[in-house]
C-alpha cells in the first residue's frame, strides 16, 4: 500500500535532515564563489557534482535532473544559479571577494534543492511523480534564464507544475507566505533618451536643454502614474538612473534615464508603457527637444495556482512551519515565465527573527541568511513538490 502524502512528506523531511551537513557545506562553497548571469560555469559544475543522478545542460549554464518514476507528469522544483554585481560586506569567513555576491539567497536555494533531490532519490520508488530539479541561470539579468527554459528545454519536457521557494527577510522566521493568485508584479525596463541642442551654460537660449526636459519628464511620470492607474491596483514606476552632461557650464545635446515599470494586471502594464511614451514625447516637445523611448519587455506577473497553494498550506504543519500573513508585492521574478508552460507556485520563506540573522533587505551587501535557512527552504520545496503532485492527480 503506497504511503499517504503526509507519511511521504515525513520521510522526505527525515532524508533532508540527514543531508543538511553536506548541504550547508555546499551553501558556504556556493556563497564564496558567486558568478553573474549566464557565466555560472563553476556554480553549475559544483552543483552537478553533488547531484545523485546525471544532469543535462539547459539554457547554457543551467542544469536539469530527474529523480523518481520516469519523466511524464514531473513536478519541476526551481533554484537560481546567479549572483549579483554587489560588493559583499557580511564579514563572514565564507564571504565572496570582488564585485559579486549572493545577495538574494540563491546559494541557499541551490543547496536546499540538492538536499531535497538527494533525499528524494533514496525514496524514488515511493514518489507520486517525478521530481525535476531545475537549476536556472540568469534570474537577475536579461536575457532571462527562465524565459529561455520556458521556450526551450523545459517546455519540451511538459512538466505538470513548476514550484519554487525564496527566502524573504520581511517574513517571520518559521513562517511561509503562500497565497493564491497574483503575488508578484510584471516588470519592464525602459530607456528614455532626450535629444536637445548643446550650448554654453551662460547662453541657454542658443540651445535646447535635454536635462531640464528629462527632469520634467521624471516628475510628470510619477504624477501621471497616480492619475492613470486605479489606486486599488498595484503599479510602480521607478526611475533608477539619470545620465547627462560632462561639465557644469555646458548644456549637453543628450540626456538619458532608465526606468522600471511594475504592475499586477496586464492592462495596467500596457497603460504604463503608453504613459511613458506619451509623457516623454509631450514634455520633450514642450522644451524644444525630442524623446525616444525603448521598452524591453521583462517577466509577466506571477500568479500562484490555487490548487497547489491549498494543498501546500495543509502540509505546512507537518514540516513544522506556519502560514504567514497574506503577502503580495510589486517585486518581480522571472519564475513567472514558467506560467506559460505549467501551473506555478512560489512560496516566500521567512528569515526575520532567525537566530543570528541581521535584518537586511534583499540585494543588500550585508544580507546573509543563516545556515538554518537551507533546511527551511528544503522543507518548503518538499511541501510544494508533494502539493503539486497531489493537486495534479486526476480526481
Amino acid at each position: 500500500m503506497p504511503p499517504s502524502t503526509e507519511q511521504l512528506l515525513k520521510r522526505l523531511l527525515a532524508g533532508i535532515e540527514q543531508e543538511l551537513p553536506r548541504a550547508i557545506a555546499l551553501r558556504r562553497t556556493l556563497h564564496s564563489l558567486p558568478e553573474l548571469a549566464h557565466a555560472e560555469e563553476r556554480t553549475a559544475a559544483t552543483i552537478t557534482a553533488e547531484l545523485p543522478v546525471e544532469a543535462t545542460v539547459a539554457a547554457g549554464t543551467g542544469r536539469l535532473a530527474f529523480v523518481g518514476p520516469g519523466r511524464t507528469g514531473a513536478v519541476a522544483v526551481r533554484a537560481e544559479l546567479d549572483g549579483l554585481p554587489v560588493h559583499e560586506r557580511t564579514g563572514v569567513a565564507f564571504s565572496a571577494t570582488g564585485a559579486r555576491m549572493h545577495a538574494c539567497g540563491h546559494d541557499v536555494h541551490m543547496a536546499a534543492l540538492i538536499a531535497l533531490t538527494r533525499a528524494a532519490h533514496r525514496l524514488a520508488d515511493a514518489l507520486p511523480a517525478p521530481l525535476l530539479a531545475v537549476f536556472q541561470p540568469s534570474e537577475e539579468a536579461y536575457p532571462s534564464g527562465a524565459q529561455q527554459l520556458a521556450e526551450g528545454e523545459l517546455a519540451a519536457l511538459s512538466p505538470a507544475a513548476v514550484v519554487s521557494a525564496h527566502v524573504h527577510p520581511e517574513m517571520p522566521w518559521g513562517s511561509v507566505a503562500l497565497d493564491p493568485g497574483l503575488v508578484n508584479a510584471s516588470c519592464d525596463s525602459v530607456e528614455i533618451t532626450v535629444e536637445g541642442s548643446s550650448t554654453h551654460g551662460a547662453y541657454p537660449h542658443h540651445g535646447r536643454d535635454p536635462i531640464l526636459a528629462l527632469a520634467q519628464i521624471v516628475v510628470a511620470l510619477h504624477a501621471q502614474v497616480a492619475r492613470r492607474i486605479d489606486p486599488l491596483r498595484p503599479a510602480v514606476l521607478t526611475v533608477g538612473t539619470i545620465e547627462g552632461g560632462s561639465a557644469e557650464n555646458v548644456i549637453p545635446s543628450q540626456a538619458r534615464a532608465r526606468l522600471a515599470l511594475r504592475a499586477h494586471h496586464t492592462e495596467d502594464r500596457e497603460t504604463l508603457r503608453t504613459l511613458v511614451a506619451e509623457v516623454a514625447a509631450g514634455v520633450a516637445a514642450a522644451n524644444g527637444c525630442v524623446a525616444h523611448v525603448a521598452v524591453t519587455a521583462g517577466e509577466p506577473a506571477l500568479e500562484n495556482d490555487t490548487a497547489i497553494v491549498s494543498a501546500a498550506r495543509c502540509l505546512l504543519p507537518t514540516a513544522e512551519l506556519q502560514p504567514a500573513s497574506e503577502w503580495r508585492s510589486c517585486g518581480s521574478d522571472d519564475f513567472a515565465f514558467f506560467g506559460e508552460i505549467a501551473p506555478l507556485a512560489m512560496a516566500f520563506v521567512g528569515l526575520d527573527g532567525a537566530e543570528g540573522f541581521v535584518s537586511r533587505p534583499l540585494h543588500h551587501p550585508e544580507l546573509l541568511p543563516p545556515d538554518e535557512a537551507v533546511a527551511a527552504i528544503a522543507r518548503v520545496q518538499a511541501v510544494l513538490y508533494l502539493a503539486a503532485a497531489l493537486s495534479r492527480e486526476p480526481t
